[in-house]
């Protein structure tokens, strides 16, 4: 298996941005606090500063970018806006990844054709769920394959069963996968690095030292990223990226550099803030950039704006990797 950045795809040759090994945010989507429409500057200028912060990518529209609250043209507006940031801040070569994920092959495809056409270099993808008594293994292959088949960008299969069901596709499956050319990574938001260890392995996944296949097994959580390099893993995609992604880096690099003990130390002060954000869910990570970096806003409802005094606390509660985020 080797993923190249220069490949064919449904007939045609296309060259797109590499994913470098490292760590990706995917980003917030912003909204007006009153009319809860896209607020697209701030999108703009998030991007811009994850970009300047050491970031090795951008993912749009996934789970922390509420793309179940936007709609299909948001979604493109969203991914469309985050590419005209870099470019207009001089990050030209920095790819993105797109949550395109439908209920059907059809609509995937659709979504996948829309974000290539906006600047979107590969897509992340959750298994269908919706009729989940129905999403045996036969399905899902047959979901991923089609879509593939189809898709002008490559995928990043998305494995995050408590987004989708219950659904938990294992390492067979994820090595099945693999074999199509079409296929190039997955994300593990499971949180196994077992299953994450063996597909990289099947896959001769990338890693800081090797390019290997080019196959990216991402960690999907902050809070394992030294677990991640020491499974064979390629990069980071994690929601507490948004609010320190200097740390992130930080500990990514420090490990790749083989200080290990350095990295260790510094995982654990990242992984003991990072669970602040990860109970406080969307709504505390916009407020732990608001509090920290003096925007952030709300999610889209149901979901509830939090109380003055969580705010506060998920504040306290990172004040130690914040400290180290802008030392940084």
């Amino acid at each position: 298996m080797t993923v190249s950045s220069s490949s064919a795809v449904n007939g045609h040759t296309t060259t797109r941005r590499p994913l470098p090994c490292g760590i990706y945010a995917p980003t917030m989507t912003f909204f007006d606090p009153e009319t809860e429409e896209l607020d697209i500057p701030t999108i703009k200028k998030h991007a811009e500063r994850l970009a300047r912060d050491g970031l090795a990518g951008l993912v749009t529209m996934g789970s922390n970018g509420e793309a179940i609250h936007c709609t299909r043209a948001e979604k493109v507006a969203v991914t469309r806006a985050t590419r005209e940031a870099l470019d207009a801040a001089g990050f030209p070569t920095m790819p993105i990844i797109v949550g395109a994920t439908e209920g059907s092959v059809k609509g995937t495809i659709e979504l996948c054709k829309e974000s290539a056409a906006v600047g979107g270099d590969y897509v992340l993808l959750l298994p269908p769920s919706y009729f989940r008594a129905q999403m045996d293994e036969e399905a899902i292959v047959g979901y991923f394959t089609a879509v593939a088949d189809e898709s002008p960008l490559p995928i990043v299969l998305y494995n995050y069963p408590g987004a989708v069901s219950g659904i938990d596709m294992d390492s067979d499956l994820l090595i099945k996968l693999a074999e199509h050319p079409n296929i190039v990574g997955t994300k593990f938001t499971c949180g196994s690095t077992g299953k994450l260890t063996r597909v990289a392995l099947a896959t001769n996944a990338k890693t800081p030292t090797s390019e290997g296949s080019g196959y990216m097994a991402f960690g999907g959580i902050c809070d394992f990223t030294v677990q991640t390099l020491a499974s064979g893993g390629s990069g980071i995609i994690a929601g507490g990226a948004n609010v320190m992604p200097k740390v992130c880096v930080k500990v990514w690099n420090l490990y790749a550099e083989g200080k290990i003990e350095e990295a260790i130390a510094l995982q654990k002060v990242l992984s003991r803030g990072d669970w602040f954000l990860t109970k406080a869910a969307i709504a505390g990570t916009k407020q732990a950039i608001q509090s920290y970096f003096g925007y952030g806003g709300y999610p889209r409802r149901p979901l509830k704006r939090l109380e003055k005094a969580k705010v506060e606390a998920i504040a306290e509660g990172i004040r130690d990797v914040m400290e180290i985020e802008k030392s940084l």
